[in-house]
């Protein structure tokens, strides 16, 4: 009986649920008050929220010492501190912020000519303005624009502070129009855009993993007062490992409403933060601000496979012969489920969002989900290969 407990005690470390999150565990968490003495780079503190003076990050950036000193600095705040910075000024200038938001609001005017629908993730659609993948966008419409907006020094800095060299930067520019209410609070990629059902799956250390594969962070691309509802936050909610969990959770979003905090942004601002934060952009309750950001996911170069792989080729291969094999029940179903785990794509993730939007969800589908779809449904081969080559062409820039 001993040895049952002690095993159903080491299954419940490792497997977290979503019925096993306590908002007083939570609370007890993220009802701190941050010290400032524990971050003597940074200039004030606001609602528990660290902020620094882009001078000063540059002045400190350019002796090595002092370099790796606040860079350690802002690893700590994200772990374990509020999980938040602020930095004023990150822009010395304003010149490459609007050179670039002349192309963007080009690119949503043909957006609205075109009548393409944008969808959101944590949004109503028709809330706010987005241009997915706006880093290439900028980067084919304007190169020249594009190296002095992001030969920025504190958006490298602090990339390599979270993920280390070679990181990979994705951006999306999102426009909250006046009247757009606030996104619900979330935690963000990668657990962050699946169901508790899917996370549930993945063991403890994945959880703690998560956050550690992504640095979240914006720019400000206008000036941003608190009634233009700049992204609201919850200091130290980042510290809860079952977080992901608990974030579609009623009583935590009711918390979270209850306490969360908001600072007012200036263009040429920028906000970085663990995406493991709870958080959410705040309603725009001004008659005329459209507030415009440069919403940047930063992702570790470790998050790669070693080989290539044409999955694509080995799905059109495999399928015929998986939809045989059931059929002459010479294959168990978890057997062929395996064997399209070993082939097929099973994230939905990088795709091109303008094409392959998330619609009734917050992913699009994987191909190994439409594998699955096409068996259950007994599609025949010519039918599955249409599709899983059209899925693949969504997903292409």
């Amino acid at each position: 009986m001993k040895d049952d407990s002690a095993r159903r005690l080491r299954a419940n470390r490792v497997w977290l649920t979503e019925d096993g999150c306590d908002l007083e565990a939570f609370r007890a968490l993220v009802e701190r008050t941050l010290n400032p003495a524990d971050y003597p780079f940074a200039s004030e503190v606001v609602s528990n929220v660290l902020v620094y003076e882009g001078d000063a990050v540059r002045r400190a950036a350019a002796s090595p010492e002092s370099r790796r000193e606040i860079m350690a600095e802002w690893v700590e705040a994200m772990t374990d501190g509020p999980g938040v910075i602020a930095f004023r000024g990150a822009f010395t200038e304003l010149k490459p912020i609007e050179a670039a938001n002349a192309h963007f609001r080009a690119m949503i005017d043909e957006q609205h000519r075109s009548n393409a629908g944008v969808g959101d993730h944590f949004a109503k659609p028709g809330a706010n303005d987005r241009v997915w993948n706006a880093l290439e966008k900028l980067c084919l419409a304007d190169p020249a624009a594009f190296a002095a907006y992001y030969g920025n020094p504190i958006i490298a800095l602090v990339s390599e502070a979270w993920l280390g060299p070679g990181y990979q930067i994705t951006s999306q520019l999102n426009v909250v129009n006046p009247g757009g209410e606030a996104q619900v609070p979330h935690r963000d990629y990668h657990m962050g855009f699946q169901t508790a059902r899917e996370i549930e799956r993945f063991p403890a250390h994945a959880h703690r993993l998560s956050p550690m594969l992504t640095l979240q962070g914006a720019v400000a691309h206008c000036d941003m007062p608190l009634e233009s509802g700049p992204t609201l936050y919850l200091p130290f909610s980042q510290t809860y490992l079952p977080g992901y969990l608990a974030a579609a959770r009623a009583e935590f979003r009711d918390y979270f409403d209850a306490h969360k905090v908001q600072l007012p942004l200036a263009a040429g601002d920028a906000v970085f933060f663990n995406p493991a934060l709870f958080h959410a952009a705040g309603t725009n309750r001004s008659a005329s601000i459209k507030r415009m950001g440069n919403l940047l996911q930063v992702s570790s170069a470790y998050g790669r496979a070693m080989e290539s792989v044409d999955r694509l080729k080995m799905s059109l291969a495999l399928y015929p012969v998986l939809q045989r094999l059931l059929a002459e029940k010479a294959i168990t179903a978890e057997a062929a489920d395996n064997a399209i785990a070993a082939s097929a794509e099973g994230y939905a993730f990088p795709t091109n969002l303008d094409r392959d939007p998330a619609i009734g969800g917050l992913a699009p589908q994987s191909q190994q989900a439409l594998m699955r779809q096409a068996l259950k449904e007994n599609w025949t081969p010519d039918r599955f290969a249409k599709a899983a080559e059209a899925q693949a062409w969504r997903k292409l820039t």
